[in-house]
């Protein structure tokens, strides 16, 4: 007998799971669809097992130098394969309090392969295996999967290539690791092999590490990681790999090589659009200016352009970040409750788990002259925080936020210094709320703690 649901839901991510169990506290009867692991890439492949890896690397560089503290330990070590298994004990741990939230919240979890079948009066069909079942309503969270770019050698060089999955199930600390790609994943993974003691090379076609990011605090955390011991290769594009060597072209144009026992690919991730019977709805992509599809395309709402059928998280295409996915699903589930609501990406803050950490959200200087929006800047080193001063033996940072020039209302907050990434959400609230510094000034902020930064910077406002 064919099941029917309010909602069914395909995708366990944090866009999928977090929907399901908003939907299922509201009374919506709610089944959901997952292939692999409850927690999707975030949980299994991406923000949790990385910064479980990249804590660990905290904790060895803290032993190393707490002589800095007053604190001495001799000959400080790592057992990778510890750290891997600690890493592993973690997610399967917060899976298991992910299946304990949707039973406790009746959600009906199905654990296989979803196609969505087609749609009808009853609703939209959806089959895993040999059960199907009817929903009024349908949420797509699919996800997205590692971009390999098609570089000559890339296929015959086996399992020297590594995604950011792959790389998650080593068992043995590489030597040398070459990463292609200077964004957020490269420079997690390129921060934590580094402080193992890997000699690591970063290559990057941009001019800068890090990206979209503001300039100013990307060229200071790279400047940091060089002395550390990570080989920078900007302006460098990749033409082909030979084995276990990457080729590139530098600035000039000269062929250059670079070796590693393993060679990270981190250029980017690819919306998942195919294989679960999308094209069975006729479901409206996004495309790119070249005329690609990137994504699902969808409203404020979270709707497309079929009825009853929502789209959230990286099958989107537009923010793929798991907070921005757990928000995306929320915004589907009151839309379908009839519950007015809104996504807004004005305020989606973006973290690097590197040590220093960086934070940011809202405009960067760079967006806000690109966008011909008058500004002003203020900016304090975080030394101006006496609780950094106390954690942070000879460490660097900056606070900077820039402000409409007329009004001083908060449009961006950008940092670099630990633990940044704990209180970027002050920021967050500031710019959704459309707060001014007259009004940021008037909030009372704990002591001593390194969100005071915030307020100080404030102050210098000329």
């Amino acid at each position: 007998m064919e099941q029917k649901f309010d909602l069914a839901i395909i995708g366990g991510g944090p866009g999928g799971y977090v929907a399901a169990e908003r939907a299922a506290a509201e009374g919506l009867s709610t089944v959901l669809f997952e292939r692999r692991n409850l927690g999707g890439v975030c949980l299994n492949e991406g923000c949790i097992p990385t910064k479980t890896l990249l804590y660990s690397a905290k904790v060895y560089n803290y032993a190393k130098e707490g002589d800095h503290y007053g604190v001495y330990t001799e000959n400080p070590s790592v057992k990778y394969d510890e750290i891997v298994a600690r890493k592993d004990k973690v997610v399967k741990k917060l899976v298991g309090g992910i299946k304990a939230a949707m039973k406790a919240g009746k959600v009906t979890v199905v654990n296989a392969e979803a196609v969505i079948e087609g749609r009808s009066a009853e609703g939209i069909t959806v089959k895993a295996g040999e059960e199907s079942c009817t929903a009024k309503n349908l949420l797509i969270c699919t996800g997205s999967e590692a971009a390999v770019p098609p570089l000559p050698g890339i296929k015959e060089a086996g399992d020297v290539i590594v995604t950011n999955r792959e790389i998650l199930a080593l068992t043995e600390q590489p030597r040398e690791l070459v990463v292609i790609g200077g964004g957020v994943i490269g420079m997690e993974f390129a921060a934590f092999y580094s402080t193992l003691g890997t000699k690591v090379t970063v290559v990057e076609m941009l001019p800068k590490i890090l990206g979209p990011l503001d300039n100013e605090i990307s060229s200071m955390l790279q400047k940091i990681y060089e002395k550390k011991g990570i080989d920078f290769r900007l302006k460098c594009k990749v033409t082909g790999i030979e084995g276990n060597t990457v080729v590139f072209e530098d600035p000039e144009g000269k062929v250059c090589r670079v070796s590693g026992d393993k060679i990270l690919v981190s250029v980017g991730r690819r919306a998942n659009l195919k294989g679960f019977g999308l094209e069975n709805l006729g479901v409206e992509l996004a495309l790119n200016p070249a005329g690609r599809p990137y994504g699902i395309k969808v409203d404020g709402q979270m709707r497309t352009n079929i009825p009853n059928v929502y789209a959230a998280g990286d099958v989107t295409g537009f923010s793929m970040l798991a907070h921005t996915a757990s928000r995306e699903g929320e915004v589907a589930v009151n839309t379908i409750l009839g519950k007015k609501d809104r996504m807004r990406y004005n305020a989606i803050p973006g973290v690097v788990y590197t040590n220093p950490e960086v934070a940011g959200v809202g405009l960067t200087e760079e967006e806000a002259k690109s966008k011909g929006i008058d500004y002003k800047v203020s900016k304090l080193p975080m030394a101006y925080s006496g609780r950094f001063v106390a954690e942070n033996e000879g460490g660097e940072g900056l606070c900077k936020i820039i402000f409409g020039a007329k009004y001083h209302e908060v449009l961006g907050v950008h940092m670099l210094g630990n633990p940044c990434s704990e209180i970027i959400d002050a920021a967050c609230i500031a710019i959704e709320q459309e707060m001014t510094a007259e009004q940021l000034k008037e909030v009372v902020f704990p002591h001593p703690t390194v969100s005071e930064i915030i307020k100080e910077t404030v102050f210098s406002l000329k």
